[in-house]
């Protein structure tokens, strides 16, 4: 960045602090340098049917500050609440050993309040084998049942079916505890370790038969995991989709790797945007939604929270270094993703961005969403931006879907939360130039004449970008049913009471 204030200088024309990164070698910057590159050409807008609109219907999550519902999460948004807090004392006991947890950013982070306990019963899961399962298996779990819940779906109904699942996650921190010591392993160590089993037993459970794979892209993972449940369900693949992603902060390897490297916000607070931005602060929970195509759920008389008008997924390349953004590939997504949805880019009028509070990342993607959502806006309307990394802190793989719970909860209420710890604007970022705003207090999304739009982005530390667009329900969209959700039975499991009646160790 100040590489590029310099040559700014001396060439006498504005430079994007993102010149080196578009232009990683002295060849291509020189040649960037010796002239101003040509305007790049938006990519051709394809409309899509209507049938191709994928429908929110239930939400799930579990995330810090006591946000374990939609309600609860939207009023920890709506009254500007950060959810981040120092290390619980039962975490990391080695970690506290050493003394390393004294001081510096590694203290810092979003935790739940209660990973351990599981109600083994309910799901029909005997207490030997759920002492080896992951907990971020246990966790999914339930959020998954949540959802279903939420949707008033009776999860009964739904064995036999086409309906996919698709669970974003990253770590298996627990396997390395399970398998630390030969003599302890046992039969269920290998499926309570595996990643894939995040997901192939929420199908074996609930008997679904169709696709259940565990995505990985780091930090993008839950939102790649939608973008594929969209395009199973417009392809008919599958009827009804289970999508999130989970992540939990087991051990304290990852956090001190990531403090090493700088990547830390040594104060412990996620400044999207803003000057003082210094790192991210790690963060643990997990969301699930509920997809339908909007088609079916009308017909089912499904309440419809918001809808999935288009998405993409691409790769930053060769970039400048492994984990180094590409700004021209973030353009690239944004472009085709509002390609996919049949819809102008100017035309959206929220974005729930990546941000995530990194004096890089944040002037990268702010030039990536001016370039392609904030050009040829009116002046005095422009695109409001936010992260829920500000209230949360960094979900990793879970990341992408409290996104676009947030974006959806967004479209429902027609408000637009604060986003926290934005006092002074990134130098780096040219917001009036750019037409981007942060909001710091609620505003209400304009009117249009036309239902309301949202964007998400996420970005993996690999190079693997996604985008999904968003857009409000119908204005027909049934209203929400009364008394249809309950804690449905599955054969064989316990009707009476829901994974949180009873939770046990």
């Amino acid at each position: 960045v100040e590489l590029a204030g310099i040559l700014e200088e001396r060439v006498g024309r504005p430079l994007p602090p993102t010149l080196v990164w578009e232009h990683p070698t002295i060849n291509a910057l020189a040649r960037a340098l010796e002239a101003a590159p040509a305007p790049e050409a938006p990519a051709p807008v394809q409309p899509r049917a209507a049938a191709d609109a994928i429908a929110i219907v239930g939400i799930g999550c579990r995330f810090p500050g006591g946000a374990d519902h939609p309600d609860t999460l939207w009023r920890l948004l709506t009254e500007g609440r950060d959810a981040i807090g120092a290390v619980p004392p039962e975490r990391w006991h080695a970690f506290r050993a050493a003394g390393k947890s004294a001081s510096g950013a590694a203290r810092w982070g979003g935790f739940l309040d209660d990973v351990a306990g599981f109600d083994a019963e309910f799901f029909g899961i005997s207490a030997g084998e759920a002492r080896l399962m992951d907990p971020q298996q246990r966790l999914l779990l339930e959020v998954t049942w949540e959802a279903l819940q939420h949707a008033a779906i009776d999860p009964a109904r739904l064995a036999g079916t086409r309906t996919g699942v698709y669970v974003g996650i990253c770590v298996s921190e627990y396997a390395h505890l399970t398998t630390a010591a030969l003599d302890a392993v046992e039969g269920w160590t290998a499926t309570g370790g595996a990643l894939s089993i995040a997901a192939n037993r929420l199908s074996y459970l609930l008997d679904l038969r169709g696709p259940s794979m565990a995505v990985d892209s780091a930090c993008s993972s839950s939102l790649v995991a939608t973008h594929l449940a969209v395009r199973s369900l417009r392809s008919g693949e599958t009827d009804c989709a289970l999508v999130g992603g989970v992540n939990l902060m087991l051990l304290p390897a990852l956090t001190v790797a990531f403090g090493q490297g700088g990547g830390l916000a040594p104060g412990g607070r996620c400044r999207p945007f803003d000057a003082a931005a210094e790192g991210i602060v790690r963060a643990e929970g997990c969301g699930m939604i509920v997809l339908k195509r909007l088609s079916d759920a009308t017909r089912d008389g499904d309440r419809v929270i918001a809808v999935v008008r288009g998405s993409a997924v691409n790769s930053g390349g060769r970039s400048g270094a492994l984990v180094a953004p590409n700004p021209k590939a973030q353009e690239q997504v944004l472009r085709e993703a509002y390609a996919d949805a049949g819809l102008d880019p100017a035309a959206v009028d929220y974005v729930e961005a990546h941000g995530t509070g990194t004096p890089l990342g944040d002037p990268i993607e702010a030039g990536a969403l001016g370039a392609v959502c904030g050009a040829g806006r009116p002046p005095g309307d422009p695109l409001l931006i936010g992260s829920i990394k500000s209230n949360l802190g960094h979900l990793e793989a879970a990341a992408g879907v409290a996104g676009v719970i947030k974006a959806a909860l967004v479209l429902r209420h027609g408000v637009v939360p604060p986003s926290l710890h934005f006092e002074q604007p990134n130098p780096h970022i040219r917001f009036k130039d750019w037409g981007l705003r942060v909001p710091t207090t609620s505003q209400p999304l304009a009117r249009r004449g036309r239902p309301a739009r949202a964007g998400v982005s996420a970005f993996g530390f690999g190079g693997t970008n996604a985008h999904v667009v968003l857009e409000a329900a119908p204005a027909a969209a049934p209203s929400e049913p009364e008394g249809r959700a309950a804690h449905w039975g599955v054969p064989g499991l316990a009707p009476a009471r829901g994974p949180g009646g009873a939770r046990a160790a």
